[in-house]
């Protein structure tokens, strides 16, 4: 029997070799932990409306608000998450705020879980 790092047992086949190759290609815990916090903001619904209509263009929060039906405080509270997840940006424009996504990796983080939702 073998052990691996954390002296627990592993199987008999020997290949800590293996197990090893998989550990040094893993990003580190801290790199792992903001990866998890950063799909726990795709983790809500409201959230994944947002991003939708900023597909389609640049919106201020009243016109988000009457796009997904929900009152204009509600809708900030939600842009200040993906602001803080780097999802969306704003910009001033006058009294108003005006969001967009931060990049296109946010589209395509978007259309590849969709488009595995969608296999069937």
């Amino acid at each position: 029997m073998t052990t691996t790092n954390d002296n627990t047992a592993c199987c008999e086949l020997g290949h800590n070799h293996a197990l090893q190759a998989v550990i040094d290609k893993m990003p580190n815990i801290d790199t792992l932990f903001n990866l998890a916090e950063f799909f726990k903001v795709f983790g809500d619904s409201t959230r994944i409306r947002i991003m939708c209509a900023l597909f389609q263009g640049d919106l201020c929060v009243c016109e988000i608000a009457e796009i997904v039906g929900m009152e204009q405080s509600a809708v900030s509270h939600q842009l200040r998450i993906l602001r803080s997840a780097n999802i969306v940006k704003s910009r001033r424009e006058g009294k108003s705020s005006i969001y967009s996504l931060d990049d296109d990796h946010i589209r395509e983080i978007y259309q590849t879980g969709l488009t595995h939702i969608e296999e069937e």
